[in-house]
């Protein structure tokens, strides 16, 4: 992918993750599918890329954005089922996981936004 798509993509919600919202440097920038490749046959249009950090791209990898998202908002049960944390709870560690709202940081933004 040529460097100004590239540019394009990481300026695209302020040089932040798409998915978490988290910072991010050029030399991070990690270029999402938002629809996968293998469903569309434009998936390399700016409208279906999205900035992300690794681990957002790591752990969306090839899955529909809808199906994301249902693993993001079922975290904090399957999490919960490790005896480690558990542990950490009960000593005031860390907090119990919450559930997250369901909507990504670029939704939050383009609410925002009014887009």
């Amino acid at each position: 992918m040529k460097k100004e798509i590239r540019v394009k993509i990481w300026n695209k919600y302020g040089k932040k993750c798409a998915y978490c919202g988290k910072k991010l440097a050029y030399k991070d920038l990690q270029v999402d599918h938002i629809i996968p490749q293998s469903d569309i046959e434009s998936s390399d249009s700016i409208e279906n890329l999205n900035p992300s950090c690794r681990r957002c791209n790591l752990y969306k990898s090839s899955r529909p954005l809808e199906e994301f998202r249902k693993l993001l908002t079922t975290l904090h049960k399957r999490i919960y089922r490790i005896f480690i944390l558990k542990v950490a709870i009960d000593f005031h560690i860390i907090s119990a996981p919450q559930q997250w709202d369901g909507v990504f940081w670029f939704e939050k933004e383009r609410e925002k936004n009014g887009n």
